[in-house]
């Protein structure tokens, strides 16, 4: 019965410091969204681990979205993500949208990036055109 109780004992100790790794790595990621007044819960941003989603750039980006006016919902940044979308970039486009006055929303901003384009280039093609000079055209 003692040896029974150790081994109780070292996995319910294994569990509360595997347990206490995930909250106190979230937690501070949560102190970051709080003060920067981009919210995102606590146990979100534990449970985004278990469904492989790196919690700090879906922070990252929430709160750059934030900081920028925008209201992004974590959802929307995570399952952007796992759809092998670049989130950062596509929070960046929707930004320079804002800032620009094109009207741009996160759902046509991921579909442009999950098409393979680079949406922060479209974005600011749309606001400084380039133009392409090619040979034997009249200069």
């Amino acid at each position: 019965m003692g040896s029974m109780t150790v081994v109780l004992v070292l996995v319910l100790a294994v569990a509360a410091l595997v347990l206490f790794f995930f909250v106190f790595s979230a937690l501070s990621l949560w102190i970051q969204a709080l003060i920067s007044d981009a919210h995102v819960g606590l146990l979100n941003i534990i449970f985004m681990r278990f469904r492989k989603v790196p919690p700090k750039l879906i922070v990252e980006a929430k709160i750059m979205a934030s900081k920028a006016g925008l209201e992004i919902h974590s959802d929307l940044l995570e399952s952007h993500y796992l759809a092998r979308g670049n989130v950062l970039r596509v929070v960046q486009a929707l930004i320079a949208a804002d800032k620009a006055n094109i009207a741009l929303d996160f759902k046509r901003a991921a579909a442009i990036d999950l098409a393979g384009r680079h949406v922060l280039e479209a974005v600011q093609m749309s606001v400084n055109p380039k133009v392409v000079d090619t040979p034997g055209s009249p200069a």
